[in-house]
């Protein structure tokens, strides 16, 4: 029994699970001075949300304490199964799941609600995970990041379908894990330039930044003429750098077009974000958290007014 304790508890990071217990504590704390109830002031009263709060945390130590238990090799043996049983149920919810928000992601029962793209989070780690540690795998080869970019975007794809982008967008995260096994970083690069480059054609004039894109674009031509020996490599950077204006062009004048089809909440937000949105009432709805953040501050001041005394 000794043993079995042993290989369950002896390589935990124990630094790392205390703060993580303290953190959940204090969360748990701020929830129950958030929607103080006088009436019902017993923190652990099920029928208020504080309540409610901790019977999520005694469920989630559960599920941690049965992962312990479970042999390490059930996760290295079954990580495909588990990715293709995930992804039918992200195309499951489509159909059967309920609307919430303009959001179908959700199954309910009852006062239950599952959201298959948060068990999606687990597959997909534990997918990459599984493939990247194959023998001949390696992350320089292309049908290596074709793969690694698939098991990637295949369930956010599918979460987009269910009209829940931000929770999509969130599975753009495990491309830092990439990171870690070799992955160029031009590739990370490049994203923040893309980005950059679609926030810049909502803001200025497209001509003018189309115009600014072509200036960039000669002047590295130019420089990588004549500093490169090899007239032939020369010419693919320079054939490399024109399709990359042309993209990039493509990209500022078709912005509209693709900003047309978000969701009316996503274009609220991304005009309150970048101060394009006029309508006070709408920015008052949009900017519901910065609002209610600035007036806590502002009431608070440095010390707060004490612990349950918040507005």
């Amino acid at each position: 029994m000794s043993r079995q304790q042993k290989s369950i508890f002896d390589n935990i990071d124990w630094v790392m699970t205390v703060l993580f217990l303290v953190l959940m504590l204090l969360g748990w704390l701020n929830i129950y001075a958030a929607v103080y109830n006088d009436e019902h002031s017993n923190i652990t009263d099920i029928s208020q949300k504080y309540g409610k709060q901790l019977l999520w945390i005694a469920g989630a130590i559960i599920i941690a304490l049965s992962i312990l238990i479970i042999d390490a090799n059930f996760f290295t043996a079954f990580p495909f199964p588990i990715y293709i049983a995930c992804i039918l149920l992200l195309i499951s919810v489509i159909f059967f799941g309920t609307e919430i928000s303009g959001s179908k992601s959700w199954f309910r029962f009852g006062d239950f609600g599952l959201q298959p793209a948060e068990f999606g989070k687990f597959a997909v780690a534990l997918t990459l995970a599984k493939y990247l540690s194959g023998i001949n795998v390696r992350i320089s080869n292309m049908q290596t990041k074709y793969v690694c970019f698939g098991i990637i975007i295949l369930p956010a794809i599918i979460i987009i379908l269910q009209k829940e982008t931000g929770t999509a967008l969130v599975y753009i995260a495990f491309i830092f894990v990439l990171f870690r096994e070799g992955f160029s970083g031009n590739i990370l690069l490049g994203g923040f330039f893309t980005t950059l480059l679609l926030i810049s054609a909502l803001l200025v004039n497209k001509t003018v930044l189309v115009i600014v894109l072509a200036v960039v674009a000669i002047a590295i031509g130019i420089f990588t003429w004549m500093n490169t020996r090899n007239k032939k490599k020369a010419k693919q950077s320079l054939l490399i750098i024109f399709s990359l204006l042309v993209v990039g062009s493509g990209a500022v004048f078709g912005i509209d077009k693709i900003f047309s089809k978000l969701q009316p909440h996503q274009k609220t937000r991304i005009n309150f974000f970048l101060g394009k949105e006029d309508d006070k009432e709408v920015n008052k709805k949009a900017g519901y958290n910065v609002n209610q953040s600035l007036i806590a501050i502002g009431s608070g001041g440095i010390i707060g007014k004490g612990y349950l005394n918040g507005t």
